[in-house]
């Protein structure tokens, strides 16, 4: 079966206050598949994300989502950010938090339809929230938040989502949860993840590309060596599959430095 593109950025650039934040980026995303966004702190991946968003205009450069700019197909786009606060005390409730993902279908319409209140229902039960649908969000644990952003994100029925450290204040257990449902919404939606979490990557993803400036990519979970030498910019073990490993070698320090 032939490839399908739905991503294509080429010789992008972006500065932001005078910094170089990405240079020279290029990178094809094609329908189906479920790719890991990995690199050091501010190497530039959350701004390649937003830039993929049409959050962001790039200095130079192309990027086409579904063949159009982002702005353009941003209805067939979810997003989960990295950071979501959430006053504990707000009154609202998981299903109110989840309807709002289905704003840009109804906003022609005076109130939420029951087609919407159904795709709620069926995306809330994919995710085993269905039953706290009534309880105020900030009731709920950092797993039990995320899966319900993930929820909105999903209810719009988009076929590529993204996902900014989606497991970020999650403990394992509900990282491990995520991480098998978003493998299940894999077989009908394309899934790009920014995450620091190098072990599940030869698990659960299918390409990998590290982030500093550059982009470096590679079309398997297993990162070849110096691959990620190249983006950390200092030496790195390579991930194997299902073997603890150290992510980051120790390194070696002057004594005299």
């Amino acid at each position: 079966m032939d490839k399908i593109p739905i991503i294509e950025i080429k010789d992008l650039c972006f500065s932001f206050n005078g910094h170089t934040v990405l240079k020279d980026v290029s990178l094809t995303v094609y329908r189906g598949d479920f790719l890991a966004l990995i690199g050091p702190n501010g190497g530039g991946k959350t701004t390649l994300l937003k830039l993929m968003l049409g959050l962001f205009k790039p200095d130079r450069g192309v990027i086409r989502v579904f063949g159009k700019l982002p702005r353009e197909v941003c209805h067939r786009i979810g997003y989960v950010p990295q950071t979501i606060h959430t006053n504990r005390n707000f009154p609202i409730s998981v299903l109110d938090v989840v309807l709002m993902g289905r704003l840009e279908r109804s906003k022609q319409r005076a109130a939420y339809s029951g087609a919407d209140r159904a795709a709620v229902q069926r995306v809330l039960e994919r995710l085993e929230m269905w039953e706290h649908r009534n309880r105020p969000i900030g009731e709920l644990s950092g797993g039990q938040q995320q899966r319900v952003f993930v929820a909105r994100a999903l209810v719009s029925e988009p076929e590529v989502l993204f996902l900014d450290e989606p497991t970020a204040n999650v403990d394992s257990q509900g990282q491990s949860d995520l991480y098998a449902f978003l493998e299940e919404i894999n077989k009908t939606v394309t899934i790009l993840v920014v995450s620091h979490d190098l072990q599940v990557i030869a698990r659960c993803f299918k390409s990998v590309a590290c982030v500093n400036q550059r982009l470096f990519f590679h079309d398997g979970a297993e990162i070849p060596e110096g691959m990620l030498d190249m983006a950390y910019l200092c030496p790195v073990d390579v991930i194997a599959h299902g073997v603890p490993h150290r992510v980051l070698p120790e390194h070696k320090h002057n004594e005299n430095a």
